[in-house]
């Protein structure tokens, strides 16, 4: 009994082992660094989304001096008032800031400045993981997004778990992100 297992043309393999060879270490670690900036941006934009911005100001009545548009001179209406000069925003803004004072002044940017922010954070490469820590600054993050005693000691305040929400969501889209960016680094390479 004569058997002819046919021939193989290995010419394929060695060019996709070409190809392969040309994958330095150093491509792979940018672009794993350049996964974790983007996952870090994604989880950024969708925690600041989250993340409230307090209102400090109450609800007075105002009486037209003038008709307009919606009302007639002497009508009574309400109309939210600021009159503290107190704006919100800092907790929001403290997702892009280095420091507490950063966001109360208005210097972290929030979502408009998330590119910016990730430019200057450091990925951490051990072993096998690449790591980006996100933190807010803000002294009472903690306090809204996992929730506290009220004042009075007899209630408690829900917290919003922006941030657990955020990775929440990120981890369940991981799979997909991270398949679309090895497939066009992978386009590049071939």
């Amino acid at each position: 009994m004569g058997g002819s297992w046919g021939n193989v043309n290995i010419k394929g393999m060695k060019q996709l082992q070409k190809k392969l060879q040309k994958i330095q270490q150093s491509d792979l670690d940018t672009f794993y660094r350049a996964c974790a900036k983007e996952l870090a941006a994604r989880l950024l934009r969708s925690t600041i989304r989250r993340t409230p911005v307090g209102k400090y100001g109450k609800e007075v009545e105002i009486t037209a001096k003038k008709d307009s548009k919606h009302h007639k001179k002497g009508d009574v209406y309400k109309k939210w008032g600021n009159q503290t000069g107190k704006t919100g925003g800092t907790l929001r803004r403290g997702w892009t800031s280095g420091t507490q004072a950063e966001a109360a002044q208005g210097k972290g940017g929030g979502a408009k400045n998330i590119d910016a922010f990730l430019q200057n954070v450091q990925v951490t490469h051990t072993g096998n993981m690449y790591q980006i820590t996100i933190k807010n600054p803000v002294e009472y993050a903690s306090y809204v997004e996992y929730g506290h005693r009220t004042r009075s000691h007899k209630g408690w305040v829900q917290g919003r778990f922006m941030l657990t929400i955020s990775m929440q969501e990120l981890e369940s889209k991981l799979p997909a992100i991270l398949e679309q960016k090895l497939y066009n680094f992978l386009k590049g390479v071939f």
